[in-house]
């Protein structure tokens, strides 16, 4: 059973990925790249609040991890001219833990909060007021002798991201004013990200052997940058220090990622569908016993990117491997493959 922090392919941040990532960033809505609708909206919004002298409306950014929340969270506060505080939803367990942030902001600046769907309901409720009409309300000692005290708060901008957007109670969505879900980025654009990341590192590289790096990247720029440390280091060995065409295959190949951005686990999990289980529709706990693995992650991390690439389907019945799937793993497709997919599993429900 392998750790989600360990596989190559894991958009979330690892630690040797931290500092490179904070070298890589883009600081400015100029230097961002991909999500062109939300970077031209929110330059608007941006340059509306700062003629108005006014902070910026809450925003919720949602989307899978890698995308760049943090990065754009970041960007929001520099554009603003204002300070940036960080922390993330499993860090405030107590009311006074967001008390403590809130009453020490400034006047316009910004509170981010990283997976805001797990902040605990009793905190979720002192974050109503606090949103709306800046003040919160707390309570002093208990039971007979406590009593209610109200604390002004300066204007501040929320900026709240998430993994799962269907988690969030309604109450806290409808309070963001501006509400944005990051795409996976086109192989384009992932080029465009990985050669400015190339110039940063100092990596000299053919454009050919980037946009083989941006094809196998599951359309995500933490992905993408680090396998282009991974390939640098190969290329630095076998040719030259420059990323070509044919140095990328290899040290991609090494590192057991196929064309299409599948690891081993993803094949695995594909050969089961169409071998050990001949086609037929497949429960959740029996492939997670087949491929060792626990249901939950097999649910949660392998399923949604094989199911965006239209290789899985779930089926009333089951999961099962698609036409794709057996094209892509060269076997023969099968002439009865069912295709009555779940009602309310879209792919994108997944997300």
């Amino acid at each position: 059973m392998m750790n989600e922090e360990d596989r190559l392919l894991s958009a979330t941040v690892r630690p040797e990925d931290q500092e490179t990532e904070v070298s890589l960033r883009p600081k400015t809505l100029r230097e961002y790249i991909g999500q062109e609708k939300m970077r031209r909206s929110l330059k608007m919004y941006i340059e509306a609040a700062l003629q108005r002298h006014e902070p910026l409306d809450h925003i919720l950014l949602s989307g899978p991890p890698g995308l760049g929340k943090t990065t754009m969270a970041e960007i929001v506060a520099s554009e603003m001219g204002q300070n940036i505080r960080i922390t993330s939803g499993p860090a405030i367990t107590r009311p006074g833990d967001l008390a403590s942030i809130l009453t020490n902001m400034d006047q316009g600046d910004v509170l981010f909060i990283d997976e805001i769907h797990r902040i605990p309901r009793t905190v979720e409720e002192i974050l109503y007021p606090a949103m709306e009409d800046h003040v919160l309300d707390i309570m002093i000692g208990k039971g007979p002798m406590a009593r209610s005290m109200r604390v002004d708060l300066p204007r501040f901008t929320l900026i709240g991201a998430t993994t799962r957007q269907g988690m969030l109670s309604h109450p806290l969505r409808d309070r963001f004013g501006i509400i944005y879900t990051l795409e996976l980025y086109t192989p384009e654009e992932l080029t465009r990200i990985v050669s400015r990341s190339a110039g940063i590192l100092g990596v000299r590289f053919e454009e050919e052997g980037l946009l083989e790096i941006a094809r196998r990247s599951r359309g995500t720029p933490r992905i993408a940058n680090r396998m282009l440390k991974r390939v640098r280091d190969y290329a630095q060995l076998k040719s030259g220090g420059v990323i070509t065409l044919q140095s990328a295959r290899e040290g991609i190949d090494l590192l057991e990622v196929d064309e299409l951005g599948l690891d081993r686990m993803d094949r695995e999990i594909l050969r089961a569908l169409t071998g050990t289980f001949s086609g037929r529709p497949v429960g959740l706990d029996t492939l997670a016993a087949a491929v060792n693995e626990d249901p939950g992650t097999i649910e949660d991390v392998y399923e949604p990117f094989l199911m965006q690439q239209g290789l899985v389907m779930r089926t009333r019945s089951g999961r099962i491997a698609t036409e794709q799937a057996y094209r892509h793993l060269k076997l023969q497709v099968p002439g009865n493959l069912p295709s009555d997919a779940e009602d309310g599993m879209e792919q994108t429900s997944l997300l």
